[in-house]
């Protein structure tokens, strides 16, 4: 099967395809792949272990309260039952013209980062499975010519959901995490059906289904300035009291419609320390938050990791935050953010919210977009 799945890289490479997470899932990788290409045991016994807050009876969240949550959260039907945006219908027109109106600075600041090249004979720790197939070439030319014949010319490729890559989850993304979970068919957003093939997400909701792209009220919630820290630790769970601190010293309420972007200096952590495997241990928000966010009725949320918290502290529950967010409120998630520049002007304005804007790539049936997101202040 390794041998077949690196074929099978290596033709799509050839041929400069960008891949949605979906076209993956037809070459039948799965899990973090380490120096030897699997899990080890040592890894498996060194598992990262959850903020120990999380487990305190005042903090606990059960997989049963998340169950009783789904139920209350959901907004399936809310704007129809063929409905594939999900809370990216809060931003209206009347969102958007009051969003332009934030731009006073004319200062626009990039809040993505683009995947890494690498080599494939190194592992990358804080990428996915999906590493191998970040690759930049010149299409039919001699590697070791000094001189182009012709027009300049380029071929990348790269998978969505890479460790890298800032890209926005699709509503079809991830299944209903309830009791029928197992059983097929799996849900997605609305109650549908979830079907994919070597096509990608054939039951609605995928990214070409999304719209074109938005422009909304931004609002970044930077912890580490509000801790007076470089970087949060790995692992450290944020709660409400975090969040409602932040619309304190910030003076801003979060509201309908918003892109919330939380920043919580992944980073800032990985120039000064060197990558490591974020997707299992990373900062993040604790589950116990979803009733205060649902009623803050937000457009989109923004990691610069994931916006969970690894380990989750939940059982049953590995990201919570995505679990209820992308398939019962419909609320895409935004992985891999790059917050260090919007964070820099920010401070220096004093002013964390401000105009973004993004396009969604009409990745036919696709699990994902890129995510190529503007703060203009």
């Amino acid at each position: 099967e390794s041998e077949a799945t690196m074929t099978s890289m290596a033709i799509l490479m050839r041929r400069g395809v960008v891949l949605a997470g979906a076209s993956m899932l037809a070459l039948g990788v799965s899990g973090y792949i380490g120096p030897e290409g699997s899990v080890t045991a040592a890894q498996q016994r060194s598992r990262p272990q959850p903020d120990p807050t999380t487990q305190l009876p005042e903090r606990l969240v059960t997989h049963e309260q998340m169950l009783e949550w789904f139920e209350e959260q959901k907004n399936w039907d809310r704007w129809g039952p063929d409905d594939d945006r999900g809370t990216l219908n809060l931003i209206t027109p009347e969102k958007t013209k009051a969003a332009v109106a934030l731009v006073t600075e004319g200062i626009s600041v990039r809040l993505y980062h683009f995947p890494d090249p690498v080599n494939l004979d190194e592992p990358m720790p804080d990428t996915s499975n999906m590493r191998v197939l970040n690759q930049h070439w010149i299409p039919g030319q001699d590697p070791e010519a000094t001189e182009i014949r012709g027009a300049a010319l380029d071929a990348i490729s790269f998978a969505t959901h890479d460790g890298g890559n800032s890209h926005i989850d699709a509503l079809c993304h991830y299944p209903v995490k309830d009791e029928g979970y197992t059983e097929r068919p799996q849900r997605i957003y609305g109650g549908r059906p979830m079907m994919y093939t070597g096509q990608g997400c054939m039951g609605g909701a995928s990214i070409d289904k999304m719209g074109p792209g938005y422009v909304t009220r931004g609002v970044l919630i930077d912890m580490p300035l509000l801790k007076g820290v470089p970087y949060l630790e790995k692992s450290q769970a944020l709660y409400v009291e975090d969040l409602e601190a932040w619309e304190e010293f910030s003076g801003i309420t979060i509201g309908s419609g918003d892109a919330v972007f939380l920043r919580t200096g992944r980073w800032a952590r990985r120039e000064a320390e060197g990558p490591w495997n974020y997707g299992g241990e990373t900062a993040g928000l604790h589950a116990s938050i979803l009733p205060w966010l649902k009623e803050r009725d937000i457009a989109i949320l923004g990691g610069d990791a994931v916006a969970d918290a690894q380990p989750s502290g939940v059982a049953q529950h590995n990201r919570p935050i995505h679990d209820m967010l992308i398939p019962m409120w419909g609320t895409p998630t935004i992985d891999n953010g790059y917050y260090l520049e919007v964070a820099e002007v920010a401070a220096r304005l004093q002013r964390w919210e401000f105009m973004v804007s993004w396009t969604m790539m009409q990745i036919p049936n696709g699990t994902a977009t890129p995510f190529m997101g503007l703060a203009t202040f």
